[in-house]
C-alpha cells in the first residue's frame, strides 16, 4: 500500500480478550491433531476402559442385567476408593500414551522454524506461549482423565443416591487433583524436552526413556538395598504413591523377603517414602521443568 494514498485503518472490529488469547494455539494445533485417522482412532479407544467402568457401575444397579448375566453383585467389584483409582491410574497411563505421540513436536517445531520471534512480537508474551502449548495437552489429556471419572462419579452418585454423594465427596477431589497433577506433569516434561530437543523422534525417545530408565535404576536400588527409596527415582511410583495417599489406599510399609545363594531366607520390613517425600519430589521436578523453559525459550538466541 503506498503511503500518499492514506488509506490506512486501525483495526476496528472486536479483540480477543486478554486472558484467553493463549487458546489461540490449541485451537489451531488440533486441527492437525485430529487431522490424523490414526490418531483420532487411538483417542477414541482411550474411552473404552470408561465404558467398562460404566457398565460395572449400572450392574450394581440393575437387578435385571444381573438376571441376565446371571452375575451377582457380590462377585461384582465394589464402588469404592480402589475402584474409582484403578480406573483413574488406568485412563493416566492412557494420557501417558497420547503425550508421547503429541508433545515432543510442539514447541520443537516453533524452535527449529525460528518461529517463536513471530509469536513474541506480537502482543503475546513467554508465559501466555508456554500456556498455550501446554494446554495444547492438558485439554487433550483432561478429555480422557478427570473429566469422564468426575461424569463416572456423578454416575454412580445418581444411582446410589445423595447420601452416598455427600459420604463420597472426596473422592471426587481426588480424582480430580490426582489426575491434573499427572497430566500438568506430563505437559511439563514433554514441553522440556522439545523445547531442549529439535528432532521429533528424538524428543520422543528421550520422553520414552525418562519413564523407563530412572524407573529400572529406582527397581535396583529396591532390589539391592532391601528398601523403597528407589520409587522416588520413578515417575509412575511418584504418582501411585501420591494417587494412594489421595484416595486414602496408601500402605507406608511391605514386607519384602529374599533367598540368599546359601538358601537362607531373610525377610524384611520396609516403608514406603512418605507422601511429603513424593510432593516434594513432584514439585521439583515442575520447577526444573519450568526453569528450562524460560531459559530456553527466547525470542532470539546468541549463536557462538
Amino acid at each position: 500500500m503506498a503511503v500518499y494514498e492514506q488509506s490506512y485503518k486501525r483495526y476496528a472490529g472486536p479483540l480477543t480478550p486478554e486472558w484467553s488469547r493463549f487458546l489461540i494455539i490449541p485451537r489451531h494445533a488440533y486441527r492437525a491433531v485430529f487431522g490424523s485417522k490414526l490418531f483420532t482412532g487411538f483417542y477414541v479407544l482411550c474411552f473404552i476402559p470408561l465404558l467398562v467402568e460404566a457398565i460395572l457401575i449400572y450392574l450394581h444397579h440393575n437387578a435385571n442385567a444381573l438376571g441376565i448375566i446371571q452375575a451377582n453383585v457380590a462377585d461384582l467389584l465394589p464402588i469404592d476408593a480402589s475402584f474409582f483409582q484403578t480406573f483413574t491410574n488406568i485412563q493416566g497411563g492412557f494420557a501417558s500414551l497420547v503425550a508421547l505421540l503429541i508433545g515432543p513436536p510442539l514447541v520443537a517445531r516453533d524452535l527449529r522454524n525460528n518461529a517463536l520471534p513471530l509469536y513474541l512480537c506480537r502482543p503475546f508474551s513467554r508465559t501466555e506461549y508456554v500456556l498455550g502449548k501446554m494446554s495444547v495437552l492438558l485439554i487433550l489429556l483432561s478429555g480422557i482423565t478427570w473429566v469422564p471419572q468426575l461424569l463416572m462419579f456423578l454416575f454412580q452418585a445418581y444411582l446410589e443416591g445423595f447420601a452416598w454423594l455427600k459420604s463420597n465427596l472426596w473422592m471426587a477431589s481426588a480424582i480430580f487433583i490426582g489426575s491434573f497433577v499427572w497430566i500438568l506433569l506430563l505437559a511439563l516434561i514433554s514441553q522440556t524436552i522439545s523445547a531442549l530437543v529439535k528432532w521429533r523422534v528424538v524428543a520422543s525417545g528421550i520422553m520414552l526413556g525418562l519413564f523407563f530408565v530412572p524407573s529400572a535404576f529406582g527397581v535396583f536400588i529396591n532390589e539391592v538395598f532391601m528398601t523403597r527409596i528407589g520409587n522416588l527415582f520413578s515417575f509412575v511410583a511418584l504418582m501411585t504413591n501420591i494417587s494412594s495417599g489421595l484416595f486414602g489406599t496408601f500402605v507406608r510399609t511391605d514386607t519384602v523377603m529374599r533367598m540368599n545363594f546359601n538358601g537362607v531366607v531373610t525377610q524384611r520390613v520396609v516403608s514406603e517414602p512418605p507422601l511429603w517425600a513424593s510432593w516434594t519430589v513432584l514439585f521439583l521436578i515442575c520447577t526444573a521443568c519450568l526453569a528450562l523453559l524460560s531459559r530456553k525459550l527466547k525470542a532470539y538466541e546468541v549463536v557462538k
